[in-house]
């Protein structure tokens, strides 16, 4: 009896994954139409249009690094010849992606309303359309990275491929965080303010602005090696400052798997029993 339990569940987890996989393709063009368009939409009536996108990032970075740089001598601490604005950007970039995610991408169902209760838009899809225009904007800090990263006399190596894959790996992992959070916001407002209220101290408590492998706590440093965030930062930064491979730090690897394989299992079970409820909500 437990078995057929047990496998009329895998059933279902497998059924309800297909379902949102399909509906993904499916409507493939019209996802990557509305992200493209929300871009357009928040441009529109902006004399430098798209250049707002970056002004934000750039005005953090320069505020960090004149803070931790100029201001603490944090550079002269890390004992590296690679120039500690590559460090700190390896930080930030990916930070300004997840920090959007973790703002507006948890309650998406709200902002793209009148796609789930007029249009009935396929749920798993919107939640897409966020993550593909804040990707985008990713890639421009990408590339404003990789500028500096030469600007400061470093030489291109194998290092850098890790980039995208770490850019891929934080778009599926953060997309499904975003279905899955907006099913829940959509349902409980405490829920989503909870995370709001969450999103500060993960930027600190994070590893975006310190050397994680450096805090000489063995307990603590296993414990955030389970933190996505820490992860998708530390790939970064192998990239364009430790020049070395993320599998290196095998311990950052299976935290940050575990993680991924449980949040992906959660947000299947989750838009399951959730998925039905929203549009009455909204």
């Amino acid at each position: 009896m437990r078995t057929c339990r047990c496998w009329l569940r895998e059933k279902r987890i497998v059924g309800t994954l297909s379902e949102i996989l399909k509906e993904q393709w499916e409507w493939r063009k019209q996802i990557l139409s509305l992200g493209l368009f929300d871009l357009k939409k928040v441009s529109a009536g902006a004399v430098l249009g798209p250049l707002w996108f970056f002004a934000k990032p750039a005005v953090y970075i320069f505020v960090f690094w004149f803070a931790l740089e100029v201001g603490l001598r944090s550079g002269d601490q890390t004992g590296s010849d690679v120039p500690y604005i590559l460090w700190l950007m390896g930080g930030l970039i990916p930070w300004f992606y997840m920090q959007e995610i973790l703002g507006t991408g948890i309650d998406v169902f709200k902002r793209y309303s009148y796609l789930v209760t007029k249009i009935k838009f396929p749920l798993p899809g919107i939640p897409t359309i966020y993550s593909i225009s804040t990707m985008i904007i990713q890639c421009g800090l990408v590339v404003a990275l990789i500028a500096v990263f030469f600007i400061c006399g470093q030489t291109f190596d194998w290092y850098l491929l890790q980039i995208p894959v770490a850019m891929l790996l934080m778009f599926v992992f953060f997309d499904m965080f975003s279905l899955m959070t907006s099913c829940l916001s959509a349902i409980s407002k405490d829920f989503k303010n909870l995370l709001q209220t969450l999103s500060t101290p993960l930027f600190w408590l994070s590893g975006i602005i310190f050397n994680v492998f450096s805090l000489g706590i063995p307990a603590i440093e296993m414990i955030l090696m389970f933190n996505p965030i820490t992860f998708i930062v530390t790939m970064y930064r192998c990239a364009v400052y430790d020049k070395m491979w993320i599998w290196e730090k095998p311990e950052a690897i299976i935290g940050f798997a575990i993680v991924f394989i449980v949040q992906f299992i959660a947000m299947v079970v989750i838009y399951k029993r959730t998925h039905e409820e929203v549009a009455d909500v909204l």
